[in-house]
């Protein structure tokens, strides 16, 4: 599996900052999937003299699979498999990051790291395809490579098919701590920290509760917030950011062509580039925190409370927390999550390789869905509520192009049915009002969004469908509180939409503070 002369250039850039040297222990076997694996190592120990290379056959380790470690010395680093696709940066990161690169992270959270107690065997099951996968698996190495107590092992899933059966592991990532699933999906480092170190929650909670009062403080770090957190730094007053997870709903988006003046990009490699452009400016960016209410108090403060016991205060508030996934609301669907149910096929496609699958949807998302799963699964039905599919007629020629896609239109979806994995699907045929039955094996749901606004439903006005009501100015029925992006009432959610909306915000809001 040999690298591309772009791969190897970009390399040949990232190896020049190895500081120590390194040793790369590959366990194979006489499979094609070895052989791939023994030769990308064999350029990467090429390329650079730091880097050497053991292999080791007739092992009891997985094959193929290989440890990076330091000379004499275990970091408890180990993939499974071959790291290319999304996970190759993970790879790199590894890399220099044994040999010595500096971390990333404040020296606050590596103390913080080193300190935990306890012995902790992560094993992390990934697909190359799936964009959120990168960083839990980077987050675990981090922890790995700074406490001995702590390992880690990426496994690719496609490539490990028996072990993946075995645990019943039907979304990516999923997360095993000492043999227990530990968690699936996107998870910052500091969320994983505060599920294996008891104190920490409590601990962040004082450290946030002690901050000074903001000008200006922002809930939600997609387009949006990180929008309006670089018009209010830009304008000289005391900016935050409360972030569940940076980036929103734009982290679970693959391709973006519509974004203006970018012809194509990536929702991850999108995000990254809103937080490097956010770290440019005096922005406090408070990551892996829910806010559960706003208050004023008797002061004119606004107080926003947080999940983890953590309070607030500033001067103005903008909400800018987004919108999730809609649910189908029908029996089965939260019981077989991540056991057949599925949101994101970019992610979860893999794992049914050559299997049939149901897409329930019938837009731009639902279509796409199917386009995509077509060339990974054996067969794709797509179920649309309504009398056709109403997304965009290339996209819809498209799909109908396939020969392995079988629409089904007027079709109620009832109930998703299985055992301990999903088996079938019932629907309502509308047109005849007949019940029927599809036998699958997973479905991925794609019906649209529902604005993140529960937590302000009791103070701040919203409209029928729960979106925030907000004026020209992006102000709220709360003076002094503002919204922005898909969580309000601005039609037509669009990303290059919500950046527009965010700078909006934060402008009212600064209008605000010079008012009063």
């Amino acid at each position: 599996m040999s690298l591309s002369g772009e791969i190897k250039a970009q390399l040949n850039q990232y190896l020049v900052n190895l500081k120590t040297s390194i040793v790369i222990d590959a366990f194979i076997d006489e499979s094609e999937a070895s052989a791939n694996m023994s030769e990308l190592l064999a350029e990467l120990t090429e390329m650079t003299e730091k880097i050497s290379l053991n292999i080791h056959k007739d092992t009891d380790e997985r094959t193929p699979s290989f440890k990076i470690n330091k000379p004499n010395e275990s970091t408890g680093i180990q993939f499974a498999g071959i790291p290319l696709g999304h996970e190759f940066s993970s790879l790199v990161l590894a890399i220099l990051q044994v040999g010595d690169h500096p971390l990333k992270i404040s020296e606050d959270l590596i103390g913080q790291i080193k300190n935990i107690e306890g012995n902790f065997v992560f094993e992390t099951f990934i697909s190359l395809s799936c964009h959120n996968c990168p960083d839990v698996v980077q987050a675990l190495n981090i922890l790995s490579l700074l406490n001995p107590n702590i390992s880690h092992c990426m496994i690719d899933g496609a490539l490990f098919q028996d072990e993946v059966k075995r645990k019943k592991i039907m979304s990516v990532p999923t997360v095993f701590l000492n043999d227990n699933e530990f968690g699936q999906g996107r998870m910052e480092l500091e969320e994983i920290i505060n599920k294996i170190d008891t104190n920490s929650a409590e601990k962040k909670a004082e450290q946030i509760t002690q901050k000074e009062l903001f000008d200006v403080l922002i809930v939600g770090g997609g387009p949006a917030g990180a929008s309006a957190a670089i018009y209010s730094a830009r304008k000289g007053i005391k900016t935050g950011i409360i972030a569940e997870r940076f980036g929103g709903q734009v982290m679970d988006t693959l391709g973006i062509e519509n974004f203006i003046s970018v012809q194509k990009t990536e929702g991850p490699k999108l995000v990254k580039a809103l937080e490097e452009h956010v770290k440019e400016y005096d922005v406090d960016v408070i990551n892996v925190q829910k806010a559960k209410r706003i208050v004023k108090n008797n002061d004119s403060l606004f107080e926003v409370y947080l999940e983890s016991g953590g309070i607030l205060k500033s001067k103005s508030v903008i909400v800018a927390t987004g919108a999730s996934w809609k649910e189908l609301g029908v029996p089965g669907e939260h019981d077989y999550r991540g056991k057949g149910v599925a949101y994101c096929p970019h992610c979860d496609g893999p794992l049914f390789k050559g299997k049939n699958v149901a897409v329930i949807g019938g837009g731009n998302s639902g279509i796409e869905a199917a386009i995509d799963l077509a060339g990974i699964v054996k067969h794709v039905t797509i179920l649309e509520f309504a009398s056709e599919l109403n997304g965009d007629q290339v996209l819809i020629d498209r799909l109908k192009s396939l020969d392995n896609i079988e629409i089904i239109v007027n079709a109620k979806t009832n109930e998703i049915g299985g055992s301990d994995k999903v088996t079938h699907l019932v629907y309502t045929d509308r047109e005849h009002d007949r019940e029927k039955k599809i036998d699958i094996e997973a479905v991925f749901i794609q019906i649209g969004l529902v604005s993140n606004s529960d937590w302000v439903k009791d103070d701040i006005k919203l409209s029928q469908y729960g979106e925030i009501e907000i004026n020209d100015h992006g102000e709220t029925s709360m003076p002094g509180v503002f919204a922005a992006g898909d969580v309000t009432t601005t039609p037509y959610k669009q990303i290059i939409i919500a950046m527009g909306e965010g700078a909006k915000a934060a402008l009212g809001a600064f209008d605000y503070l010079i008012r009063h």
